[in-house]
């Protein structure tokens, strides 16, 4: 496919890379060119030299640190970066929750939670799979039950990508066990420091440690961080899974990678 930029893209093209220039620390690019794994410092010094540029958030609205690019200016910027050796974004907090908070939580949700997203203040993971639940995600086992002000979550999760560094982890949880599987589970945001949290560390095949087991026991999550209505976490769920598939296309990566092959 020929793609022809407007004066006005490749005009943004050109300040994507004289930023990239004078901007990207030469140390981590050179670990991402080496195809070397990434220090959670590494990522969130990257973060916030996107957050003062105001580039971190392209796809949330503008007053809250989002940008005006349309799926061009997304895409050069990713291309760009690919090609001088930019880490490509974490995405469970800025791509991945932030979307579903904006659109299904609440405004003191979307005020606390935000912020604290741009600033690195909050590192997401993902809690959706688990052992039995993985391609079939509705038939997950993960219990919460209403008590009081709270809810009481008991269950396991897998494959949590950078677990071991998260701050919070976005959970699909059962909260109806008599209901269609998909209308009996809700999304709740859990605190990573909460006592009855335990991670275990899953050792892949190269040696490294990305992914981990989580464990819930007799967790108390406030009922403040549901997101959305009990019972509908289901569509939260898939709403999500529409940024997180699109976001892992990686297309400035996979140019990036085709033309250091060709090189």
């Amino acid at each position: 496919m020929n793609v022809n930029y407007t004066a006005e893209e490749l005009a943004f093209r050109d300040e994507v890379r004289a930023f990239l220039k004078s901007e990207l620390p030469a140390d981590i690019a050179a670990k991402t060119r080496l195809g070397k794994h990434l220090s959670k410092e590494d990522h969130q010094r990257w973060q916030q030299i996107l957050v003062r540029r105001g580039w971190y958030a392209p796809g949330w609205p503008v007053e809250l640190g989002g940008t005006t690019w349309g799926p061009v200016e997304k895409h050069i910027f990713d291309e760009e970066c690919a090609a001088f050796g930019a880490p490509r974004t974490v995405p469970f907090g800025v791509n991945m929750v932030a979307p579903v908070i904006l659109k299904f939580g609440t405004q003191q949700q979307i005020d606390h939670y935000l912020p604290r997203i741009l600033s690195g203040e909050d590192w997401w993971c993902q809690g959706y799979s688990e052992p039995g639940a993985g391609s079939d995600l509705a038939s997950l086992k993960t219990r919460a039950v209403r008590d009081d002000d709270h809810y009481i979550v008991n269950g396991q999760k897998t494959w949590t990508t950078l677990g071991q560094h998260a701050d919070m982890i976005f959970c699909l949880v059962r909260t109806d066990p008599e209901a269609q599987q998909q209308r009996g589970i809700s999304f709740l945001l859990i605190d990573m420091r909460t006592p009855g949290i335990s991670v275990r560390p899953i050792i892949t095949l190269d040696g490294d440690h990305e992914v981990n087991e989580v464990f819930f026991d007799n967790v108390r999550v406030p009922v403040e961080n549901l997101v959305g209505e009990e019972n509908q976490g289901w569509t939260c769920a898939k709403y999500l899974l529409t940024h997180e598939r699109t976001g892992l296309a990686g297309i400035g990566a996979s140019k990036a990678a085709l033309a250091h092959l060709k090189r």
